[in-house]
């Protein structure tokens, strides 16, 4: 992801960056591509880095893909929690 800073003096982009505040903005160009304009908090940009980690993506891949699971009861049963 890349990260633009957008001075005070672009009014025009302003405007738009305060309107998407508040809602999703669809940005259509002339020659008709389109952007979605949104607000993101802190939360959005954790799952955009975590995403971009490579290694956890692969464990998290990888684990998905098992299928063997230990019954709650045997999980109690060793960690000493049943009597």
């Amino acid at each position: 992801m890349k990260t633009v800073s957008v001075p005070p003096q672009a009014a025009e982009i302003n405007a738009l960056l305060e309107q998407a505040r508040d809602d999703e903005v669809l940005v259509r160009t002339a020659d008709g591509s389109e952007f979605l304009l949104t607000a993101i908090d802190d939360f959005d940009r954790e799952i955009a880095r975590t995403r971009q980690n490579a290694k956890l993506m692969a464990l998290l891949d990888e684990r998905a893909k098992q299928s063997k699971t230990i019954p709650l009861d045997e999980v109690k049963r060793q960690l000493g929690l049943t009597p």
